[in-house]
C-alpha cells in the first residue's frame, strides 16, 4: 500500500541530520537554490507591498506566520522548477503554497494555483493538505476509504515536494505522491472551468511568476528548508 511504503521514506525525507536552511555540496551541484536563509526575509515581500508585515517572524530558523501577516511572495520569478520545503501547521491552520503568481490579480490565488496546507484534523476547509486547491486530489486509500493522507499531526514538521514542468506537475507529501497533472491540458482546463477559478481570467494563465506563501487565514504556520531547483527547457 502507498502509505506503508511511504513510512520507509520518512526518515530520509525529513532527516534532521542536514543543517537547517543550508544546501549540501551535492544540492549545489544539482542547481538547488535557497529561498530562505534562516535569519531574515531577504528575497521575500508581502504581495504588492514592500517588506514583510510584522505578523511574520523568524523563530528557530523558520519563517512563521503568527498573526495574519498577509501573503508573501518571492522577489524572483520562476517558470519550471522543483520546490521542496518543510512546513509545520498549528491546530486549525489554513495556508498554502502558490506558484506562477503575478501582480495582475488582486490576490495571489487569483493567478497562482495553490497547493493547500492545513491541519487536516481540525481545519474547516474541506480541501486537504497537498491537494491542488479545487482541482486535483489524491486517490482513495483503500484502508480508510478517503483520499490519501500522509500528513503528520499539528505541531509536527512535514515535507513537501512540488514539481512544476510543461510535461507534468507532481505534489509529494512526506515522500508520498499525491497528484499528477499537466498545466493547460484539456483535463486541467476543464477542471478550472468547472471550479470557482473559471471566473478568474488570469488564473493559471502565466507560465512564470512568483512563489507565494499564504498568510491571511487562521492558525500559525511555519516554513524552513525552502529551496528550489530551476528546470531548463
Amino acid at each position: 500500500m502507498v502509505l506503508s511504503t511511504s513510512c520507509l521514506l520518512l526518515a530520509a525525507v525529513c532527516s534532521p541530520a542536514q543543517e537547517l536552511n543550508k544546501l549540501t555540496d551535492a544540492e549545489k551541484a544539482e542547481g538547488w537554490q535557497l529561498l530562505f536563509n534562516g535569519t531574515n526575509y531577504d528575497g521575500w515581500h508581502n504581495f504588492k507591498k514592500a517588506g514583510v508585515a510584522a505578523g511574520w517572524v523568524i523563530e528557530d530558523g523558520a519563517m512563521v506566520n503568527k498573526e495574519h501577516g498577509g501573503d508573501i511572495v518571492t522577489s524572483n520569478e520562476f517558470d519550471w522548477f522543483e520546490l521542496q520545503l518543510d512546513y509545520k501547521a498549528s491546530e486549525d491552520c489554513n495556508s498554502g503554497i502558490m506558484f506562477h503568481v503575478t501582480d495582475k490579480g488582486n490576490t495571489i490565488w487569483a493567478t497562482g494555483p495553490e497547493i493547500q496546507l492545513e491541519d487536516n484534523a481540525t481545519a474547516s476547509d474541506p480541501q486537504r493538505c497537498g491537494w491542488l486547491y479545487g482541482l486535483y486530489r489524491p486517490p482513495v486509500d483503500p484502508a480508510t476509504g478517503k483520499p490519501i493522507d500522509a500528513t503528520k499531526p499539528a505541531g509536527q514538521w512535514n515535507h513537501i515536494r512540488v514539481l512544476i514542468s510543461p510535461q507534468k506537475c507532481e505534489h509529494d507529501v512526506n515522500g508520498v505522491k499525491y497528484v499528477e497533472y499537466v498545466l493547460h491540458s484539456d483535463d486541467f482546463n476543464a477542471k478550472v472551468k468547472a471550479s470557482k477559478f473559471g471566473r478568474m481570467s488570469g488564473f493559471a494563465v502565466s507560465d512564470t511568476g512568483f512563489i507565494g506563501l499564504q498568510g491571511d487565514h487562521p492558525g500559525a504556520v511555519s516554513f524552513r528548508n525552502v529551496k528550489i531547483r530551476p528546470i531548463k527547457q
